[in-house]
């Protein structure tokens, strides 16, 4: 199940960090403290639209990050995959005292349970997530890139890096979407 040993699972990821410990825990902080992110959903009404969703999505785009890196590109540093994996949807949390999730107050669509907060100003997902953790956490050119970029040519906007994209971009997109069509998926059919 998507939430066995959440909280395990986010630790020992989180325990790689060495190089920016601080600055990564002074964001878990601020995350834990002043917004959703340790209660919001992945999404509306697609994968892990359930509370924690976000934060299961997060620690299983991780795991699969670091897995598929070992294999193609094992010079990427594991710190890299952690704060790229973590982090890369964080922007859903929207910000400190604006949940970018609500719950639906239309309770006839049980698919879906949350919708977008109104009050807030739109970003892309990935730009949003690149200014909140990079008030905290600095980051390589590769790390941003993967970070704004980690939908890949799903999105629109994206094409600007056709064939551009830096090996930890890639990555990421590639961990992204195994954790959110495969395993949530076939975990929420389960579990349900």
């Amino acid at each position: 199940m998507i939430l066995v040993d959440i909280e395990r699972r986010y630790k020992s990821l989180v325990e790689i960090v060495k190089m920016r410990e601080n600055q990564v825990k002074a964001f878990i902080s601020f995350l834990a403290e002043e917004t959703s992110w340790l209660s919001a959903p992945a999404s509306t009404r697609f994968h892990n639209n359930f509370e924690k969703g976000l934060l299961a999505h997060s620690i299983s785009v991780t795991e699969a990050l670091i897995k598929i890196k070992e294999i193609l590109v094992p010079f990427i540093h594991d710190e890299s995959c952690v704060i790229v994996g973590l982090f890369h949807d964080v922007g859903k949390v929207g910000l400190p005292g604006k949940p970018m999730y609500l719950h639906n107050p239309d309770l006839r669509h049980e698919s879906k349970k949350y919708i977008v907060n109104p009050e807030l100003i739109y970003f892309g997902l990935g730009v949003r997530s690149l200014r909140l953790i990079s008030q905290f956490i600095p980051l390589s050119e590769e790390e941003a890139q993967a970070i704004v970029y980690h939908d890949g040519q799903y999105v629109e906007e994206n094409r600007i890096i056709a064939h551009r994209e830096e090996p930890l971009t890639l990555l990421l997109s590639y961990a992204d979407n195994w954790a959110g069509c495969v395993l949530e998926r076939k975990s929420h059919r389960l579990y349900r």
